[in-house]
C-alpha cells in the first residue's frame, strides 16, 4: 500500500501526490533489440510484456524495461503500431503545457541557429524535434501544421498555445488530411486553426519566389526538404547549359537552374495543376526560357531516349514508389527505369541529378540500382554529392525510419 497523501488526480493514470507523478507502466521484453535505450522514439506492439493499470488512448505512460529500470516516458495509443510515443528519455521531466512550450520554442532556436533570416521553413519535425506526430512548415507569417499522433491530438491546446507564444503567427492552418490520422484513429480535416489569411502564400528560398498553396498543395504545401539539394546544382549550370527537369512538381529545381543561368530548360510532370503552378512560379520570377510538358516522365524519358536527344544535366526527382516494404522490389524496377533513361540522355560529361523520398528503399539499394543503371546505359558516374533531406529535417541516430531521402549527383562519362 502507497502511503502518500492524494493531493489531486490528474486523470485516470495519473495521480499526483506531494511532488511526485506515478505513471502507468509499460514493460517491455527481454529479448528484443535496445532501440529505446539508444534514444529511438518509437516503442513497438511486438517489445511490450506488460501494461500495469488502466488508462485512456493519448494518456501518458512511463517505459521501463523488463527489470523496471524507467527508460522514459511517451503517450499510448493501444489501436496504433507504435503504442508508444516517447516524449523524452528523461524520467524527471514534467510533461505539462511548459514542456511543450520548451521543445516548440528550441526547435525554432535551432532552425534561427543554422538558417539564420530563414522566414519560411519546416520549424518543427516530429520524433526530430522531439515532438511526435507533430509537423509545423512555416510559410513567411503563416503555419501549417499537422497532427499524427492521437496523443499530439488530445494536446493540442498546449500545442496551439506554444506555436502563439513562440512564432505569433497571424494565421495557423491545419492540413490534417493524411490517411496516417485514420490508423491512430482519428478523422481527417483541414482549414483554419487560428486566424485566417490567403491560402495562397508567396514565398523566397535560395532567392527563387515560389507560389504556395497550402489548402490543396501536396504535404503541407511546399517540400523544404530539399533546400540544399536545391542550391547544390549552381556548380552545374553554366551560360549555355540545356536542362532537363522530370517530375518538376511546381518547378522547385528548374527554377533554381534558371536563377543559375541555364540557356534553355525543358519542365516534365504527368499533373497538369502542377505544371500551371510551375508556368506561374516561372513568371513570378521573370523567367523566359522554360519549355513545359504535360506527360507521363516515364514515356517522356523513354521517347527522348528513342529522338536521341540529350542535355548537360538531367534531373529526375519521383514521387515515392515504395509505400511499404512489399513495394520495394516494384519501385526499384521503376525508379531503375527511369534513371536508365535519364542518365542515356545526359551528354558525355555533362551531369545527373536523381533523388528519392521512398523510405522502404534503403540507400545502399537505391546506390546499387543507380549502379546497375549506368551498367546498362554504358556509363561512368563520378559521384559529386550523397546527401539527404536539409538541416530543418533533423533525424535521430537511432531512428533509421528518418532516413528517408536520398539524392546524389553525378558527371557523366560515356563507356565505349
Amino acid at each position: 500500500m502507497i502511503n502518500f497523501f492524494i493531493l489531486s488526480m490528474i486523470s485516470t493514470n495519473e495521480i499526483k501526490y506531494i511532488g511526485v507523478t506515478l505513471l502507468i507502466k509499460v514493460s517491455l521484453k527481454r529479448n528484443r533489440r535496445k532501440r529505446i535505450e539508444h534514444g529511438h522514439p518509437w516503442v513497438f506492439q511486438s517489445e511490450v510484456e506488460s501494461i500495469e493499470g488502466d488508462f485512456s488512448p493519448g494518456d501518458l505512460v512511463q517505459v521501463v524495461n523488463h527489470k523496471g529500470f524507467p527508460l522514459g516516458q511517451g503517450f499510448i495509443n493501444p489501436d496504433s503500431q507504435m503504442i508508444v510515443r516517447m516524449l523524452t528519455q528523461n524520467n524527471n521531466d514534467t510533461i505539462n503545457e511548459a514542456f511543450f512550450l520548451n521543445q516548440i520554442r528550441k526547435a525554432w532556436q535551432h532552425r534561427q541557429r543554422f538558417l539564420p533570416q530563414v522566414k519560411s521553413c519546416r520549424a518543427i519535425y516530429g520524433e526530430g524535434d522531439f515532438l511526435p506526430g507533430l509537423v509545423v512548415d512555416k510559410y513567411e507569417d503563416v503555419l501549417v501544421v499537422q497532427i499524427m499522433a492521437l496523443g499530439m491530438e488530445v494536446r493540442k491546446d498546449w500545442i496551439l498555445n506554444g506555436l502563439l507564444e513562440v512564432f505569433k503567427p497571424k494565421a495557423i492552418y491545419l492540413r490534417n488530411d493524411v490517411y496516417v490520422r485514420e490508423l491512430e484513429g482519428l478523422e481527417q480535416e483541414k482549414g483554419f486553426w487560428y486566424g485566417e489569411s490567403d491560402t495562397e502564400i508567396e514565398i523566397e528560398e535560395n532567392g527563387v519566389r515560389y507560389i504556395v498553396d497550402i489548402k490543396d498543395g501536396q504535404k503541407t504545401g511546399f517540400f523544404f526538404d530539399q533546400r540544399e539539394n536545391r542550391q547544390a546544382i549552381q556548380p552545374l549550370i553554366q551560360e549555355d547549359s540545356t536542362v532537363l527537369d522530370c517530375f518538376t512538381h511546381t518547378g522547385s529545381f528548374m527554377l533554381n537552374a534558371c536563377l543559375y543561368g541555364a540557356k534553355t530548360v525543358t519542365a516534365v510532370d504527368i499533373s497538369e495543376y502542377a505544371i500551371e503552378t510551375a508556368k506561374r512560379n516561372t513568371a513570378l520570377n521573370n523567367f523566359n526560357n522554360v519549355e513545359f510538358v504535360v506527360a507521363n516522365a516515364f514515356d517522356y524519358l523513354r521517347d527522348a531516349v528513342k529522338e536521341q536527344k540529350q542535355w548537360d544535366v538531367v534531373i529526375v526527382d519521383p514521387p515515392a514508389f515504395a509505400k511499404s516494404k512489399h513495394a520495394v522490389k516494384k519501385a526499384l524496377s521503376g525508379y531503375k527505369d527511369v534513371n536508365l533513361n535519364g542518365l542515356k540522355l545526359v551528354k558525355d560529361g555533362g551531369y545527373f541529378v536523381t533523388a528519392s523520398c521512398s523510405f522502404h528503399v534503403r540507400g545502399y539499394q537505391f546506390d546499387e540500382m543507380i549502379q546497375e543503371a549506368a551498367f546498362d546505359a554504358k556509363k561512368i558516374l563520378r559521384e559529386l554529392r550523397w546527401s539527404g533531406a536539409g538541416i530543418d529535417h533533423p533525424t535521430l541516430l537511432s531512428q533509421e525510419e528518418g532516413e528517408y531521402l536520398k539524392f546524389a549527383i553525378y558527371e557523366v562519362r560515356d563507356r565505349g
